[in-house]
């Protein structure tokens, strides 16, 4: 097996068994992974267009931002109100009940972070992270995750951002210029 198709498969494996087990540990909390996701990002950022949620949301489901804020919103976890800015857009912010299981959710989130930390130990976790980093960085993916983390960290040294897009809050981000060619952009 090759190196890069062997590291393909292990991060699949990681993945697949860490959303299994993020997804069965949601469940009592009624929400999916794509959906925590959304809150989080939420909580994390505050009110945000629906345009600046999809530029953090890094989910695989395939759902649409637009259909996760519908269903949350639905289930009163979420509220949409016009943009004082830009009457055409949408602010979207977590209804006190959102924040509540926000808090929820970052306690799942905690404990399966403790779970996958206990495998390994802290230098060797941040040696993978210091690979891992610039990898994902060059796809857009690993792009939305480092304008989550605000992270340099996860730009390979050949590219460069603007300063902008390093300490901007999330609708003011520029895109990245940068990715693998032959991945779709998100």
């Amino acid at each position: 097996m090759r190196k890069a198709e062997e590291l393909r498969y292990l991060a699949l494996a990681i993945q697949r068994d860490s959303s299994r087990a993020f997804a069965a540990m949601l469940r009592p909390l009624g929400v999916t992974p794509s959906q925590s996701e959304v809150i989080r990002i939420l909580g994390d950022f505050g009110p945000l267009t629906l345009t600046a949620l999809g530029r953090l949301h890094i989910s695989e489901s395939g759902d649409k931002p637009s259909r996760l804020v519908d269903r949350l919103s639905e289930r009163g976890f979420i509220r949409r109100e016009t943009d004082p800015e830009d009457r055409r857009s949408s602010v979207i912010s977590l209804t006190a009940r959102g924040a509540l299981l926000e808090n929820q959710i970052h306690a799942v989130e905690r404990r399966l972070d403790a779970s996958i930390a206990a495998l390994t130990e802290d230098e060797q976790l941040e040696t993978i992270l210091d690979v891992l980093r610039p990898l994902a960085g060059a796809l857009p993916a690993g792009q939305k995750l480092a304008r989550r983390l605000g992270d340099e960290r996860c730009v390979r040294r050949d590219q460069t951002r603007s300063s902008a897009a390093a300490t901007s809050a999330p609708d003011g981000l520029a895109e990245p210029e940068f990715g693998l060619a032959l991945l779709p952009r998100a």
